[in-house]
């Protein structure tokens, strides 16, 4: 082989092993990031046959179950459950909830899976609107009962379309 050619051979090799590594950890660093969305029943029942690991980040979203806000009087910290179609998921978030956070509600929490049923949240989302929700979420949540802000009592429930 002649010299030249095994010269280029080789540059050629090392830019290909290089951008190799680079994209490997590239591709590992964002996998550490990445929050998959799941419903409660998606917690226990799993998404694709996967389900979710004690101590995975991840997102849930659901309605708040009337009457499971409890409020910490001390201090900042909250839990309540949420629910879709199946059983319910209890989520902690220490922190100010949203203005439109209310019982009956859609909410979309990210944080880490503590245990089977917990999740320890470091956000919380409101519905902006009585109208939009999540695809996915839209269509797990068919059928379950949410209060409208504007136009229902407290207690007067309509469902969701």
């Amino acid at each position: 082989m002649n010299p030249r050619r095994q010269k280029r051979l080789l540059v050629v090799s090392a830019i290909v092993l290089v951008l190799s590594g680079a994209i490997g950890m590239t591709l590992y660093a964002l996998s550490q990031s990445i929050d998959l969305f799941y419903t409660p029943s998606e917690i226990f029942e799993g998404k694709d046959g996967n389900v979710p690991q004690v101590g995975q980040r991840l997102r849930i979203g659901g309605m708040v179950v009337p009457g499971s806000v409890k409020r910490n009087q001390e201090s900042l910290a909250v839990s309540f459950d949420l629910v879709d179609t199946g059983p319910s998921v209890t989520v902690s978030y220490h922190g100010i909830l949203p203005d439109l956070f209310r019982e009956g509600q859609g909410i979309v929490a990210t944080g880490i899976l503590t245990e089977s049923n917990h999740i320890e949240a470091h956000e919380v989302l409101a519905k902006h609107d009585e109208e939009y929700m999540p695809p996915e979420l839209a269509e797990k949540m068919k059928g379950i009962k949410h209060i409208k802000p504007n136009n229902a009592s407290y207690g007067e429930k309509t469902s969701v379309n």
